[in-house]
């Protein structure tokens, strides 16, 4: 299995694409030493997100890095950001723009192929299926997509990002008034600095699934590393900052929620 799925019995769908840490044993070989630390991935975000079952939610995640596949690009590798750095549907840098692989082993075209079916296929099959029921189920879906990055990363962005980078990909994935709950739960404490829809509006998750025509609102989450761990090797989890955020993250999914519900209670 190159995923796992757990089925809540609300109506929201957290997405963790970058969480995996494995790379296939056969492939070791043509990525650097300094790649099999997998130092891109969004680390810990199970522990951060240890409510989920309280609030009854669904959880996909998938057991490979990124370095192999990165579930949240296009499948046809299309930018996701043009005029800015961006990295591929099978990486082939770190964030820092340094190569991943040793010279000359980066995958060809057949390879990339073979990967998107093995990989990145069933994920989205599994998210696209698991949405579907529970919009059968409850008349809508929220799909909340969960990320975490260095705050510092010139290849990618100037300067340093906000703790909280919230993601509607520029109003179009998720209501208004839903985007305006999350914010507002971020405001509310003042503790952390947040944005709506600036560097990261949200990935390939976020913009192919989120669609309110059809009762489906997707968030995407950018939480830089500082807020709840080390931003370096060797990526320790800090409970003590984690339960700092942790009851306004929980906040923030719950005020999306009930602004989901009150657009179909109408």
């Amino acid at each position: 299995m190159t995923f796992g799925l757990h089925r809540g019995d609300s109506p929201l769908l957290v997405s963790m694409p970058h969480i995996g840490t494995q790379i296939p044993a056969d492939l070791h070989d043509a990525y650097s030493i300094r790649a099999l630390s997998v130092e891109d991935t969004d680390w810990h975000l199970d522990l951060l997100y240890d409510f989920l079952d309280d609030i009854g939610a669904s959880v996909i995640k998938p057991c490979y890095s990124r370095y192999v596949i990165d579930l949240n690009r296009p499948p046809d590798d299309a930018p996701m950001y043009p005029g800015a750095s961006n990295t591929e549907l099978c990486p082939t840098r770190f964030f820092t723009g340094d190569p991943l692989y040793k010279p000359g082993r980066e995958p060809d075209l057949q390879e990339r192929a073979r990967r998107r079916q093995n990989y990145w296929a069933p994920y989205h099959q599994a998210l696209a299926t698991e949405l579907e029921r529970i919009r059968a189920q409850h008349g809508y879906a929220l799909l909340w997509d969960a990320h975490s990055i260095r705050s510092e990363l010139p290849w990618l962005f100037e300067g340093i990002l906000p703790g909280l980078n919230i993601g509607t990909a520029g109003g179009t994935s998720a209501d208004t008034s839903v985007a305006d709950a999350v914010v507002a739960a971020c405001a509310g404490t003042g503790q952390f600095s947040h944005v709506l829809n600036g560097r990261f509006k949200g990935g390939y998750i976020t913009r192919h699934y989120g669609d309110p025509q059809s009762r489906i609102h997707a968030v995407q989450l950018e939480m830089c590393r500082f807020v709840y761990m080390r931003e370096d090797a060797p990526f320790v989890f800090e409970p003590d900052l984690a339960r700092a955020v942790q009851p306004q993250l929980r906040n923030m999914i719950c005020h999306a929620m009930a602004a989901c519900q009150k657009l179909y209670e109408r």
